[in-house]
């Protein structure tokens, strides 16, 4: 099976099992954040975990959106994962909240 095509700011089904600790668990939804140019070249994307419990507290939880609904990008979980994790594309992220996530992985209010 081929490795998916994976773009900077598109968000995913990912499937983040194993985790250990306070690591989130189940298959969420992710942001990508590396550069188109290494998600052709590696077999890994970093990404961001986006969630519907956690409230925004910037810079470590900010808000964004997707599928039209608030939800929170969980910056402190920011992780690598292998590309046979991201499950199915959901939607691309607009250009304000990748810029919302990059500004909170700086803290760059």
């Amino acid at each position: 099976m081929s490795a998916p095509i994976v773009a900077r700011g598109e968000i995913w089904w990912v499937s983040l099992d194993p985790t250990q600790g306070s690591e989130i668990r189940r298959p969420d939804r992710c942001v990508v954040l590396t550069h188109d140019t290494l998600n052709r070249l590696r077999r890994t994307v970093v990404v961001i975990p986006l969630s519907t419990v956690a409230k925004p507290h910037p810079p470590i939880t900010v808000q964004v959106t997707c599928q039209g609904q608030p939800v929170v990008a969980v910056i402190d979980q920011v992780r690598a994962v292998a590309k046979h994790r991201l499950k199915s594309r959901i939607e691309a992220m607009t250009a304000d909240d990748l810029a919302t996530i990059s500004r909170a992985i700086l803290d760059d209010p």
